[in-house]
């Protein structure tokens, strides 16, 4: 049986929080209309299977956790240089 596809969407707004925030998690249609809306507001997207598979088990509205930090930190380095172009 196919693995279903997951995905998460992190928010992040340095002047309320602390760190980045988990704000909808899921897989199948879930993650079908978290990748759709990103698309719609022309969000980029990072595919990272293994990370989602980590953040996918935060909770909803939970910023992440400090372990997860540095891995978090790739994403928004890749989501600066992908809106710089």
């Amino acid at each position: 049986m196919a693995k279903l596809k997951k995905a998460v969407a992190l928010e992040y707004n340095k002047k309320r929080d602390n760190a980045p925030k988990v704000v909808a998690s899921g897989q199948g249609e879930i993650a079908r209309r978290i990748i759709s809306a990103a698309h719609e507001y022309n969000i980029p997207i990072k595919e990272d299977s293994d990370l989602v598979e980590i953040l996918s088990k935060v909770d909803i509205n939970q910023e992440i956790p400090p372990n997860l930090y540095k891995a978090v930190a790739e994403i928004f380095s890749f989501l600066y240089r992908a809106t710089k172009e």
